[in-house]
């Protein structure tokens, strides 16, 4: 608890995206418990309502409860977020463990034809073409997303299996007659899993924005699920009217991005050796 303590002092930002993230996860998971009314009911004698004690975030335009909404867009954020980021990093993984460790052919395919294809185009170009391709969905956008997502980790993973393949406890394994794998699972993977971690973090922030940007695009998750994306996309024609209808889902993805962007940023200072050697 005194460790802990004493990170919370030296890095308040980190403590509160810790907080935040801490937030969003309890709202997710009780958010039919927390929510004071179904998110998907409509009240049409009560629409664009301000926030009042009855409805502490106001209505839509179609009297549905926001608070009750932007509770339920925690879920489906942090799922999409958690979801991409798992199989870009999966893909990327074994991508650039392949390039990174054999090289030779492998390395041309990989790294310079097949990421390169996927980086000539921006990721939400892709995503975008896909989800309108295939359809909107849950399913469809988390495969979206992670369709070039993978690339940067695939990068990362194979810059550094490239500077640990030639270390001297690798050789050791090596002339000790260890396979590929057991070298790459027991050896390589352990010493370069802090920055995937730092990276994983930063990337769901970007998850959580991109999903954000197709469901206000109308591609993400259909009607009536609650998206903090399509909350904005109904309420973008009542900004001056009702602005509540704006603020409370433009917040709750600010916060969500700004919780993951905090704690990667503190990950990346507190697992850098030199910082901590330094400081």
């Amino acid at each position: 608890m005194t460790r802990i303590s004493h990170l919370a002092r030296r890095q308040p930002l980190a403590a509160a995206g810790v907080v935040l993230l801490l937030g969003f996860i309890f709202c997710a998971i009780f958010a039919p418990l927390l929510a004071p009314q179904d998110p998907a009911a409509l009240n049409l004698n009560d629409r664009m309502a301000s926030p009042a004690p009855i409805h502490l975030f106001g209505t839509d335009e179609l009297g549905r409860d926001i608070l009750s909404r932007t509770l339920y867009g925690a879920r489906i954020s942090l799922i999409v977020a958690v979801s991409v980021v798992g199989i870009s990093l999966a893909a990327g993984l074994i991508a650039g463990c392949l390039a990174g460790f054999y090289g030779g052919v492998a390395d041309i395919i990989l790294n310079v034809y097949v990421s390169n294809a996927f980086l000539a185009l921006p990721g939400i170009l892709v995503a975008i073409a896909f989800v309108a391709f295939l359809g909107p969905g849950l399913v469809n956008l988390i495969l979206a997303l992670s369709l070039s997502g993978w690339v940067g980790y695939a990068r990362l993973v194979r810059a550094q299996v490239m500077a640990v393949r030639e270390r001297e406890f690798v050789e050791a394994a090596r002339a000790l007659g260890a396979s590929d794998l057991r070298i790459l699972s027991r050896h390589i993977l352990p010493n370069i899993v802090q920055p995937l971690i730092v990276q994983a973090a930063i990337g769901m922030a970007g998850a959580v924005l991109a999903e954000a940007t197709l469901s206000f695009l109308g591609l993400g998750i259909p009607a009536p699920a609650a998206s903090w994306g399509s909350m904005l996309n109904d309420a973008r024609g009542h900004l001056f009217d009702s602005p509540h209808m704006v603020v409370f889902p433009a917040l709750a993805v600010m916060l969500a991005v700004l919780s993951f962007n905090f704690i990667g940023d503190a990950l990346r200072d507190y697992l850098d050796p030199r910082i901590t050697v330094g400081s």
